[in-house]
């Protein structure tokens, strides 16, 4: 009957809804959660509401089967209490058998509105983990899951995108032939949400200045808005021959030209977490935030933790634990 739950493989469920805003950590860190359910329901149709520049990711990689806009003015009004929606959104909820829902929800008033146009089993889970909780992240996002009967799920999140000026498709090819496979290709991305998460610019620039000196390899420096001038000055480290400057690029062609590249350097980012979730082997330096909670999954991405001395972190010690993990 309405509002019971599906337990399994079995149970009728055909179409699912997860919502997902947040930035890009906190997305592709519920990358697990999309996972689990097209693994648990393989024959449901899977869509997810998010900000689209983010949320395509899960589209190109075929963990999802659509995406619609969270930002869309006519959802603002499910957020008030006793709300009533217009017909397209009462028709659209009223679609699905299960809704996953990760949005700050503290009262329970969008619940509540969901419920009142749609039969759905509905699934509250947390906006944001506990960071005085030891637990990792993707186990928090995944446990609700629980609920339905979805357990002992793959907490890695992991993306297959065919990588910029690559034929094979990475989804057609060995695990163990991915990192082989791909060019003699360095991301960088010095830069973070944060100004507090950067190690500083002139650090950067003596690292790259000794990296470039050992390794013919091609560089792939990452950045946005938040980096303002720092590519540009940081790019005079590189020669220009060997240099590609990813500024500003749709999420999704970024995640392409990264699935391209050997290894990766950043902070504790989104950035960080999509290259993680695309394979990459990399060195995050790593500050103040929990790192037990935040920190990538995968073993290849290892966090060097200065903690509250990020700023005042040597070269020596970040160049000791490059080359070790390269190899040099």
């Amino acid at each position: 009957m309405p509002g019971e739950p599906p337990t399994g493989p079995s149970a009728r469920c055909e179409k699912i809804l997860v919502i997902r805003g947040g930035a890009i950590g906190d997305f592709v860190l519920t990358l697990p959660v999309l996972s689990a359910l097209r693994e648990h329901y393989p024959e449901a149709g899977l869509e997810l509401l998010g900000y689209p520049h983010i949320a395509q990711l899960a589209l190109e990689g075929g963990l999802v089967d659509a995406v619609r806009p969270i930002e869309a003015r006519d959802l603002a009004a499910a957020f008030a209490p006793d709300a009533v929606l217009c017909d397209d959104l009462a028709d659209y909820f009223s679609g699905f058998d299960l809704i996953v829902s990760y949005l700050y929800d503290p009262g329970q008033i969008f619940q509540e509105n969901i419920a009142g146009v749609s039969p759905a089993r509905f699934i509250a889970g947390p906006h944001r983990p506990d960071p005085f909780v030891a637990k990792h992240a993707t186990e928090v996002f995944l446990k609700p899951l629980a609920e339905i009967g979805v357990l002992a799920s793959d907490p890695t999140p992991r993306l297959n995108l065919r990588p910029v000026q690559t034929a094979t498709p990475r989804a057609e090819m060995p695990p163990e032939e991915v990192h082989a496979a791909r060019p003699r290709r360095l991301a960088i991305h010095p830069g973070s949400g944060s100004e507090r998460k950067n190690w500083p610019e002139s650090r950067w620039a003596d690292l790259m200045s000794r990296l470039v000196s050992r390794v013919d390899w091609n560089l792939v420096l990452v950045g946005g808005e938040a980096e303002g001038e720092c590519i540009e000055r940081l790019a005079l480290c590189w020669p220009a021959e060997r240099l590609e400057i990813a500024r500003s690029l749709p999420l999704v062609e970024l995640a392409r030209r990264l699935a391209g590249c050997r290894f990766y350097m950043g902070h504790d980012s989104g950035i960080t977490h999509l290259a993680a979730a695309l394979g990459l082997p990399g060195l995050v330096l790593w500050g103040e935030s929990a790192i037990r909670v935040w920190r990538p999954c995968q073993e290849a991405m290892r966090c060097l933790h200065a903690g509250t001395r990020l700023a005042e972190l040597e070269v020596e010690e970040v160049w000791a634990a490059l080359t070790a993990h390269l190899c040099l």
